[in-house]
């Protein structure tokens, strides 16, 4: 773990492979916070600023010219988190890594886990790490409700195959399996990257492995910046989840055959 020195982390070794990857799109100054932190764990760091318009890309410049482990990355309009993303992992695939922890800019997720799931991922590395959110008293019941029924249509769609939770972003992804997955989709691109991620890289045979992740949801007071709008992106979700079911229906016997033979054995 590095060493803070005044308002600079000393450097750890680079990762070869693994990258940490941060969209962010006008996530007010808890970012500085989360970069900071994603930085104390890992390196390389890579924010990607989604079209922000609150000033937050000017400090994260300033911040990257003062650490070699952190590069942020400037998308002139907004064009969604997954587009975000996807942004990141072709640049992230083209200088050699090969895997991406993703996480959001807003301070909900854990950085000191960083390590354990970069491990896990690098253990595995034919596997996608998902996080599986523990929620505290911060978090709005309307959200934890409401994850349930995707996290059902999520397990439905894949015959069960392990995702624990749809819609957490704290996640490990392998990049060439997720890029080919984006590549020929129109979607994606928006709040229904996670679940839509998740649920076509397990169709195409990517293993499932959850670890436990605590989650924190800020009050406005705190500093918290919530872009989670109820009815938009529930309706975009059950879009999702609906053309995804026909993608479901057509890879039944697929799914069926892989599922039986992980249940009695090839």
């Amino acid at each position: 773990m590095p060493e803070l020195k005044g308002n600079h982390f000393a450097m750890m070794t680079a990762s070869p492979s693994h990258i940490v990857l941060i969209p962010s799109y006008n996530p007010g100054p808890k970012v500085y916070e989360t970069v900071r932190a994603a930085r104390q764990y890992w390196n390389p760091v890579w924010v990607i600023i989604d079209g922000s318009t609150d000033g937050t890309a000017l400090t994260l410049r300033a911040m990257a010219l003062d650490d070699a482990g952190l590069r942020v990355i400037h998308l002139a309009k907004n064009k969604g988190k997954g587009a975000a993303v996807l942004h990141g992992l072709k640049l992230a695939t083209a200088e050699g890594y090969t895997h991406a922890l993703t996480m959001d800019s807003d301070g909900q997720h854990p950085p000191d886990l960083i390590p354990n799931f970069m491990a896990e991922s690098i253990k595995q590395p034919h596997a996608m790490i998902l996080g599986l959110p523990i929620f505290d008293a911060s978090a709005p019941n309307i959200r934890v409700q409401g994850r349930k029924l995707s996290n059902w249509w999520a397990n439905l769609e894949t015959l069960w195959a392990g995702i624990g939770d749809s819609l957490f972003g704290f996640r490990v992804y392998p990049i060439v399996p997720l890029i080919k997955v984006m590549r020929y989709q129109p979607w994606m691109r928006h709040f229904d990257f996670d679940p839509e991620a998740a649920i076509r890289l397990s169709w195409r045979g990517v293993k499932v492995v959850n670890l436990p992740a605590p989650v924190r949801y800020f009050s406005t007071d705190e500093g918290g910046v919530s872009h989670f709008r109820y009815l938009r992106d529930n309706i975009l979700l059950t879009w999702m989840y609906t053309r995804l079911f026909i993608g479901f229906v057509l890879r039944l016997p697929m799914l069926l055959t892989r599922r039986l033979l992980s249940l009695f054995g090839s």
